[in-house]
């Protein structure tokens, strides 16, 4: 009896180990591999070679992971309900198109699907491939009992330490995304960071989240605003213990979070691009831009990579001080992809502007080889996959030409790095993304230097609201007031024109680029007050009205000249030069004392971006242009600058102010009679009626 039973107890051991092995694998294998939500379980597979995962997504969706089937069923669907197994009491799920129509072939293939009309997956009780025709069950997996599908999570608030850190109470919305709401922080810390680690408390052996925006530089102080943190690269909540404002100068905790364990959250949608290190050392830049290089005998290489767009450019060069990170006086390598060809040309930085000519020479951020340098970098590879691109090039450390800055190796040395966009002539615009805070690299480094991580990209981009666009159309007003002042963000003069931008645009009876509407035969004036100083490189644009939408008149070849028809502003000398006539004195709007520009998209309306700018002008009559249009102007004419592209918009030229199809949404500027007018006839309407 003892063998028998020692028999009994070896065999249930041994099939508890293999039981307990197999879980253990399964464990393994999930922890190992990326969070993917909950797991519901297996597709139990009957016919058509019918195989998966099924995961729960959030409290309506599917992840089907390794899903097969043959595609040999006739009027097969992916179908749902709450009966007690898979029949024709159920409904149609859409596939991971949205879309009803009949299942075709799968193989191995990773997808999500949700349930329709906002159903519930604790509300169903299978999930299966069935094909309603035969009313039979290819493939199926059940909801287990009081299953809890993931859902983002409260984590509680900023603990009040100093600083006057405070914040309502932080939400999980996913693995790696943490939204903070009402969060406030003084801005007086020394080094601080958005901070995470692990550990009981915070500590200075974490790692930087990078802003709201993407920064890696020191926080900036907030007001009671909510604001979104993505973890960097692979990281996930279920890989930190805690959030912190930290001080990593003062290794202090300004307040904290602590993030609970075994968080039943949404898996994170962005996808993960994985980092590649081509040269020894590597630096994030920002989130979406990293430096490699490697020092070898009198060189330097390097290797920008950046989450860009195709008509991006990246920029990275030594700074134009050597005290701090500045971008006047900077020595810069920019850099983009052109088609198949990657391109790294050298620029000098003397002026904030894009390139003019200021008596007969060429200043502003310029070409080396347009300001009598040369081109130092040598250009290696370029390529471009997953949206990122990533260009090799190289540059001697110590060059000839007086307009390049030495890489020195026996200290740090400040660096300015920038993304923007290319003009259509593939020159850099204003750059848009661009460091506040100073930032330093040691070259020459015994060990080699590496915080760099993996980009990634949000799947589903939420869509920014663009400012209203204005139409200034009043059939009264005869004179316009042209004031420059900031270009705006995203929402400002590239979503209203959809032009790439300067840093400064015009402002039409203070409006943002408006489009303006004139009718033939009538005589209109601008009162223009640009900036009057043609030694200035930024605030000099007299204006001009052409044929064309660019502007910078004055920057076009003598061919491309002849391209564009002048149509006020300009008269051309007895050579043939253009001379512009319209330069009136400097009325600037600007923004406040310590303002971050980078913010502009924040501002939820115009209106509120324009009450934030002061204006600073100059006490000169404005100068006068004076324009007639007449039958053989087009119907769209634009207002531009004269020295600088892309500041101005369009000018609707009309036989009658007679404006079909105008859409509701878009703002009208008109005069107080026309409102009148308007009111007269609703009320004559009335009492016909």
């Amino acid at each position: 009896m003892r063998i028998h039973l020692s028999l009994v107890n070896r065999k249930c051991l041994t099939i508890f180990l293999v039981l307990l092995f197999l879980n253990y694998s399964d464990c393994q294998e999930d922890e190992d591999g990326p969070y993917r939500g909950k797991l519901i379980g297996k597709f139990n597979s009957y016919h058509h070679q019918v195989g998966g995962d099924v995961y729960a997504v959030d409290a309506t969706t599917f992840l089907i992971v390794n899903f097969n089937y043959d595609g040999n069923g006739i009027d097969t669907f992916f179908w749902s309900g709450a009966s007690n197994r898979p029949g024709p009491q159920g409904f149609i799920v859409p596939n991971e198109f949205g879309k009803t129509n009949i299942l075709e072939r799968y193989f191995n293939k990773e997808f999500t699907i949700k349930l329709p009309d906002n159903k519930g997956i604790t509300e169903v009780k299978w999930l299966a491939i069935y094909d309603l025709g035969a009313q039979n069950t290819f493939g199926d997996v059940y909801i287990p009992e009081e299953f809890d599908p993931p859902s983002p999570q409260r984590v509680g608030s900023f603990s009040k330490i100093s600083h006057n850190v405070t914040s309502g109470s932080a939400e999980v919305l996913d693995s790696k995304t943490i939204k903070i709401p009402n969060f406030s922080y003084d801005g007086l810390g020394k080094k601080v960071y958005f901070w995470a680690g692990v550990g009981a408390q915070p500590s200075n052996k974490g790692f930087k989240i990078p802003d709201e925006l993407g920064y890696l530089d020191p926080i900036r102080a907030y007001n009671e605003e909510t604001i979104m943190l993505e973890l960097p690269g692979e990281k996930t909540v279920f890989e930190i213990d805690w959030i912190s404002i930290f001080d990593v100068e003062t290794n202090e905790n300004f307040g904290s979070i602590l993030i609970t364990a075994g968080l039943n959250v949404p898996p994170s949608l962005t996808k993960i691009i994985p980092h590649t290190l081509a040269l020894p050392n590597c630096k994030q830049l920002h989130r979406d831009l990293q430096v490699q290089w490697e020092v070898f005998g009198p060189a330097i290489t390097m290797v920008l990579s950046g989450k860009v767009d195709e008509d991006d450019y990246m920029a990275f060069g030594i700074s134009g001080s050597d005290s701090k990170s500045q971008m006047l006086g900077a020595d810069v390598a920019v850099t983009y992809i052109d088609g198949h060809l990657g391109k790294t040309i050298d620029y000098r930085v003397d002026a904030m502007s894009s390139c003019v000519q200021v008596l007969g020479a060429n200043k502003g951020f310029c070409k080396d080889s347009e300001v009598g340098g040369q081109d130092n970098f040598q250009m290696h590879t370029a390529m471009r996959e997953d949206g990122i691109n990533k260009i090799t090039f190289r540059r001697s450390l110590i060059s000839s030409d007086s307009l390049d800055k030495e890489f020195v190796l026996d200290r740090p040395i400040y660096v300015i790095w920038a993304m923007g966009k290319l003009d259509t002539n593939k020159e850099p615009s204003f750059h848009a993304v661009y460091p506040k805070g100073d930032l330093m690299i040691a070259f020459n480094t015994s060990e080699p230097v590496n915080d760099c991580y993996s980009f990634t990209e949000v799947v589903q981009k939420p869509e920014i609201e663009l400012w209203d666009r204005v139409h200034i159309f009043d059939k009264t007003l005869r004179v316009f007031n042209a004031t420059i002042g900031p270009s705006g963000g995203y929402k400002g003069y590239l979503g209203i024109t959809k032009h790439v931008s300067n840093s400064l645009a015009w402002y039409i009876n203070g409006v943002l680029s408006p489009e303006l509407y004139m009718r033939r035969g009538l005589t209109y004036a601008f009162k223009v007050r640009g900036g009057n100083n043609p030694h200035s490189t930024e605030h000099y644009h007299p204006l001009i009205i052409t044929d064309e939408p660019i502007g910078g008149f004055d920057r076009l070849s003598d061919s491309n000249q002849k391209e564009v028809r002048v149509l006020a502003g300009v008269e051309f000398t007895r050579r043939g030069r253009p001379k512009p006539t319209v330069a009136g004195p400097l009325c600037l709007l600007k923004y406040p004392p310590n303002y971050d520009r980078r913010l502009d998209d924040n501002f939820l309306t115009y209106t509120k971006f324009r009450k934030n700018l002061i204006a600073d002008c100059e006490g000169d009559e404005a100068a006068t242009m004076q324009i007639t249009p007449n039958s053989s102007w087009p119907d769209i004419v634009y207002y531009n600058s004269f020295t600088q592209r892309n500041m101005g918009w369009k000018i609707h030229i009309v036989d009658n102010y007679i404006r079909p199809g105008l859409s509701h949404s878009t703002p009208l500027y008109t005069s107080t009679s026309t409102v009148l007018i308007i009111l007269c006839l609703i009320l004559n309407t009335i009492r016909s009626n």
